[in-house]
């Protein structure tokens, strides 16, 4: 029913993986390997997309990336549908339910996870992966091998507990503060860390008035 609605079963393949990775950027070729559609119809609906402007495109290291526009203005609907939620503003990233997301739960009691560095083309963090919590090193690096293999290059990460992240940030570290400033798509973040949780945000709205 969702295929007839918008057209194609490759076009609704590409909406799921975009809102359901905000921030992050996909080459063609990653996008067909992901979604498991033929290239032509790949290119063919990325083109439709970025002329309605649900994506927006950028080169870099010659190589053409695409990613969902948040700025669109049907960008919350469509978020709603194809991601799992909703945004409030583009300032704010949104925990997205996804296959990566459900993995790293059976890591330990994570508080905080993000994908930042290349996956989101934004190496001033200088790391791609990081755990917050209480997590088993075995099941860490298990994980970590498998996303290497899936995403086709080394992965640079970083964990820590959760009192050490606490520290970390009240003090102003500078290792921290360069993780959470860059661009980043949040996995989890039980705590609303980064993404703040709906009755937290409006307390801060209500203080700013």
């Amino acid at each position: 029913m969702v295929e007839q609605l918008f057209g194609s079963k490759t076009r609704v393949k590409l909406l799921h993986l975009f809102y359901s990775n905000p921030n992050r950027s996909f080459y063609v070729r990653e996008i067909t390997r992901k979604i498991d559609e033929q290239i032509n119809s790949v290119r063919r609906e990325l083109a439709n997309l970025l002329s309605i402007g649900i994506i927006s495109s950028d080169t870099n290291n010659n190589r053409l990336y695409y990613e969902v526009d948040q700025k669109y203005q049907h960008y919350p609907p469509l978020s709603a549908i194809f991601g799992g939620g909703q945004r409030t503003s583009p300032s704010e990233p949104k925990a997205v339910p996804g296959e990566d997301s459900q993995d790293i739960k059976i890591l330990g009691n994570v508080e905080l996870a993000i994908y930042t560095g290349q996956f989101t083309r934004d190496e001033s963090s200088g790391i791609d992966f990081m755990v917050v919590g209480d997590v088993n090193p075995t099941q860490l690096a298990k994980f970590v091998a498998e996303l290497e293999k899936k995403e086709g290059k080394e992965i640079r990460y970083t964990v820590m507990p959760y009192d050490e992240f606490v520290y970390r940030r009240q003090v102003n570290d500078r290792f921290l503060g360069l993780i959470l400033a860059a661009k980043k798509q949040v996995l989890i973040d039980k705590q609303g860390i980064v993404s703040p949780k709906p009755e937290k945000a409006k307390k801060k709205d209500k203080e700013e008035e």
